[in-house]
């Protein structure tokens, strides 16, 4: 009978960090995406709109690799007012080969995170201008400190500035942070300076109408807008979307249906059929990238099956390594 691993979030914590090897895992899965041979199909959400909550399915067969993941996660975003994650979920991996179980990652979401901010990591590599030393984190949640850590990893930042609707969280998120890395981070209850005065903008919010206009972005910027990811979210005035010189989708199509662009078509600022370079495209150069220190550039990051199995692939192979988890047989 096969044999099924079994991985606690504790080991999968471990195993598997935010560092250099997650972003170029993620990289990787980008650019082999831009190849046309994956296999993603759209993702599945169950909405719980009673209790503000949602449950999103994502997966994608990546040719080259031996196993597939199919991600569940979900986002309840009123928990933390009872002391619980907005967001938890598990991974189920699969054999590319005979579609047998293999894993189950009970991660509780975490690989989710690590994965997104890596995607985020990815997109400053190849969009941020070169000397981007000040970042603008809007949101004060889990993935707020995960980006700005991703951020360190691909620029010299020097300093960093965060602003949420709950003040004091901000005031708390600053704090740990200052605690984890070497540079100066304050908080902000002026959104419109905060952003203005940044290299970098990354947006983690659950929003459902816009946290940052058009007329505050600047000249050279590049904004990651990564909290839209369902229909009815959205973060960015639509108009940022036609100020920018260069727009980047880790998905166009998913993008169309979740993403900022979404919001852009709504508006009848662009329509369906115009197409964008994919952050797969400029990641294995197919596409250019940042042309210009003036540039301003939006990447649009609804989060994508391909992420997932990159990052699964890298849990089980150090798990492997190690002979990290628990057998069972079925």
């Amino acid at each position: 009978m096969p044999e099924i691993k079994i991985l606690t979030e504790a080991e999968l914590r471990q195993l598997v960090s935010l560092d250099a090897d997650a972003v170029d895992c993620v990289e990787q899965g980008f650019t082999t995406l831009a190849g046309g041979k994956v296999v993603m199909p759209p993702i599945m959400t169950l909405p719980v709109p009673d209790h503000n909550g949602e449950v999103c399915v994502k997966t994608a067969y990546v040719p080259g690799i031996d196993s597939f993941a199919m991600k569940m996660s979900p986002g309840f975003f009123d928990n933390p007012k009872i002391g619980l994650p907005s967001t938890t979920g598990l991974m189920v991996v699969f054999s590319s080969q005979t579609g047998l179980l293999e894993a189950l990652l009970l991660d509780n979401g975490y690989l989710t995170d690590v994965r997104t901010a890596a995607a985020g990591a990815v997109a400053a590599r190849h969009l941020a201008r070169e000397d981007a030393a000040h970042v603008c984190i809007i949101g004060a949640g889990v993935q707020s400190k995960m980006q700005l850590m991703a951020m360190t990893l691909v620029r010299d930042i020097k300093s960093a500035v965060i602003w949420a609707r709950d003040a004091a969280k901000a005031e708390t998120l600053a704090n740990d942070l200052r605690a984890e890395l070497d540079i100066e981070i304050t908080t902000s209850t002026d959104i419109a300076q905060a952003v203005a005065a940044a290299d970098i903008v990354v947006t983690t919010t659950p929003a459902a109408e816009p946290v940052v206009m058009a007329d505050w972005l600047q000249p050279g910027q590049l904004v990651v807008a990564m909290g839209s990811d369902q229909e009815h979210k959205c973060e960015l005035e639509p108009a940022c979307l036609t100020r920018a010189d260069l727009y980047v989708p880790d998905s166009q199509a998913q993008c169309a249906l979740k993403g900022e662009l979404r919001s852009a078509i709504s508006a009848g600022l662009f329509s369906a059929e115009h197409s964008f370079p994919e952050l797969g495209q400029i990641t294995s150069g197919q596409a250019p990238g940042r042309q210009s220190d003036s540039d301003l550039i939006i990447a649009d990051l609804t989060g994508t099956g391909v992420q997932d199995t990159a990052i699964a692939t890298l849990a089980g192979s150090r798990a492997k390594a190690v002979g990290a988890g628990s057998t069972f047989t079925s």
